[in-house]
């Protein structure tokens, strides 16, 4: 199973997992860990690690790591039906562009949403088994 690792102090992180969560009802897509928790440090060694996004970050059954709007359009593939054509959407644009929009809202993303109280977002018991430390 894939891993996508969350930036732990943004609201927009903690809101795109939120939106898988409910999205993947099933619960096979992803399992969630915080970049920086024992979970991300243990499946992702040093040198890889080095150069990450503090933002959205998956780690793909095959070992690969995608970041900016690569993971998110991998992200919404996995989650399939309607969310691949928005994939697809994503992708008709080039790889610069994309990631260059993605930075500028992840520049911004801390102004805009505001901070969460815990690492971990707030979800009932029964989601909670899918989060990693």
């Amino acid at each position: 199973m894939e891993i996508l690792f969350y930036d732990g102090n943004c609201g927009l992180c903690h809101g795109a997992v939120r939106f898988v969560v409910w999205a993947d009802r099933p619960g096979t897509a992803f399992r969630f860990a915080p970049l920086g928790g024992e979970a991300f440090r243990s499946a992702v060694p040093e040198d890889r690690r080095a150069g990450l996004p503090d933002s959205i970050v998956i780690l793909t059954a095959s070992g690969e790591l995608l970041t900016k709007s690569e993971a998110v359009a991998y992200m919404l593939r996995r989650l399939g039906g309607g969310w691949r054509a928005a994939a697809w959407l994503i992708e008709i644009f080039p790889l610069g562009l994309r990631d260059a929009v993605y930075d500028f809202i992840a520049r911004i993303r801390h102004r805009l949403f505001r901070k969460p109280e815990g690492v971990c977002p707030l979800l009932p018991p029964r989601l909670r088994q899918r989060f990693d430390p």
